[in-house]
C-alpha cells in the first residue's frame, strides 16, 4: 500500500454522531459477524444507544454477546460498559406478518396468513429474506429510538441482494403474470376459467390440469388479498434503498487475506460503487504478523531460514524455533501481499488490517480487543 492511502478507522466510524447506519457485508467464514458485534460494542460504549441485527442465521453473534438465542425483538446484551447494546436476528415471517398487520384490516389479515401460498412466500420464498430486511431496517430507523444500526448480511452475495429489492418488487408487481392472477378475483368466481383461458391458451389449460382449479383459485385470491398493500411495499422499499445511499450511512467489506475472500471483497466493493453506496472501506481481517527482532524490523521467512541453518550443529533447539518462526514469517508475507495486490486494485478505497488473535472470539472482553484493532 502506498504512503497516500487513507487507512479505515472503523472505530472512530461508529462513534461518530453522524454515523447512524452500518452494513457489514463479505463472504463467509472472515468474521463478519464477530466484527458487526465488535463495532456495535464500541459504538455501545461510546454512549450510543446501539442495535446490531444479523441476517445471517449462525448463532455466532449471541455467544460472543452471552445471550442465549435471538430473534426478532432486541434484546439487551449485560455487561456493556456505559451505554446499551441490544441485538436481534431477522425472522422473516414474523416481519412480513408485522407488515401485513400493519397494512390491512384484522378480518383481511387473517385470510392472507391462512393462505397457503401466503405461508409458503412469508417462509422460503426467494428474495422474501433480502425484501425483509429492507422492512426490519426501515422499521428500525422509523423507531427513532437508536443511535447507531449495525446490519450484519448474510456471508454470500446474496447479501447485497437487498438493493435490488426495490427493482426486483417492481418488475414482479407490474408483471403480466400479477396481473393475470387478480384478473379472476376481480370478475368473478364463474369468470375464473374464461378468464384464464383467454389469456394464457393452453398453457393456462394445461397449468390447470396439473395443479388444479381449487389451487389456482387460492393463488388467485390471495394475490388479490395482497393487491392492495403492495403499493405500500414498494414505496417502503424504495424508501429503505434512499436511505441506504443517504448521509448517515455507511457500507463495510470484510474480508480475509485469502485470494476467494478477498475477490469477493471485489465484487462487493464495485458493486456498491455502481449502486452509488457509501462505502466507508474495507477491513481485511484475521492477517498474520511475524514478530520483531531487537533491531525492531520483523524477521523474514527467508532470513529466519539462513539463521537457523547456521545454528543447526551448535543448537538444534535454536533451530527449530527459528523454523517455526519461519512458517510464521511465510504467512505473515503471504497475508501482505495479497492484501497490498487487493489495495492496488482499488487505490482509493480506505482499509485496514486487523491481527488474527490467537484463539476464537466468544464474549464481550475479546469482541473488546477486536474494537481495539479496529481504530486506524
Amino acid at each position: 500500500m502506498t504512503g497516500a492511502r487513507k487507512a479505515l478507522d472503523a472505530a472512530a466510524l461508529v462513534r461518530d454522531p453522524k454515523t447512524r447506519v452500518i452494513v457489514t457485508c463479505g463472504s463467509g467464514g472472515v468474521g463478519k459477524t464477530t466484527t458487526a458485534a465488535a463495532l456495535a460494542l464500541i459504538g455501545a460504549e461510546a454512549g450510543r444507544r446501539t442495535v446490531v441485527l444479523t441476517i445471517d442465521p449462525a448463532r455466532r453473534l449471541a455467544q460472543s454477546m452471552g445471550l442465549t438465542e435471538l430473534d426478532n425483538t432486541p434484546r439487551e446484551v449485560k455487561g456493556v460498559e456505559n451505554g446499551h447494546l441490544f441485538a436481534m436476528m431477522l425472522d422473516m415471517k414474523r416481519t412480513f406478518d408485522d407488515v401485513v398487520l400493519e397494512n390491512s384490516t384484522p378480518q383481511r389479515a387473517e385470510q392472507i396468513f391462512a393462505n397457503p401460498f401466503y405461508q409458503s412466500l412469508s417462509s422460503s420464498f426467494a428474495g422474501t429474506q433480502e425484501y425483509m430486511a429492507m422492512e426490519k431496517l426501515g422499521q428500525l430507523v422509523g423507531t427513532n429510538e437508536w443511535d447507531l444500526i449495525i446490519v450484519d448480511t448474510p456471508p454470500s452475495r446474496s447479501a447485497l441482494d437487498f438493493l435490488d429489492a426495490p427493482h426486483r418488487l417492481g418488475r414482479f408487481l407490474d408483471g403480466r403474470m400479477i396481473r393475470l392472477l387478480t384478473a379472476p378475483a376481480k370478475a368473478g368466481g364463474r369468470a375464473y376459467m374464461k378468464v384464464v383461458t383467454v389469456s394464457l391458451g393452453m398453457v393456462a389449460r394445461v397449468f390447470t390440469r396439473v395443479i388444479g382449479n381449487e389451487l389456482l383459485n387460492d393463488l388467485s385470491t390471495f394475490v388479490a388479498a395482497l393487491e392492495s398493500m403492495f403499493g405500500g411495499f414498494r414505496e417502503r422499499a424504495q424508501q429503505t434503498y434512499e436511505l441506504l445511499k443517504a448521509p448517515g450511512t455507511a457500507f463495510v467489506v470484510v474480508a480475509a487475506p485469502e485470494p476467494d475472500a478477498l475477490r469477493e471483497a471485489s465484487y462487493f466493493v464495485e458493486r456498491l460503487s455502481a449502486e452509488s453506496m457509501p462505502l466507508a472501506g474495507v477491513i481485511v481481517n484475521r492477517t498474520r504478523r511475524a514478530a520483531a527482532v531487537k533491531s525492531g524490523e520483523p524477521l523474514t521467512a527467508a532470513r529466519a531460514h539462513v539463521a537457523a541453518e547456521s545454528v543447526e550443529g551448535r543448537s538444534p533447539l535454536a533451530a527449530a524455533a527459528l523454523r517455526v518462526h519461519a512458517e510464521i514469517a511465510t504467512a505473515a508475507e503471504h497475508d501482505a501481499r495479497m492484501t497490498r495486490r487487493f489495495a492496488s486494485a482499488h487505490p482509493d478505497v480506505p482499509l485496514i488490517g486487523v491481527t488474527a488473535l490467537p484463539q476464537d472470539v466468544h464474549d464481550l472482553a475479546g469482541l473488546r480487543t477486536i474494537g481495539e484493532l479496529l481504530g486506524a
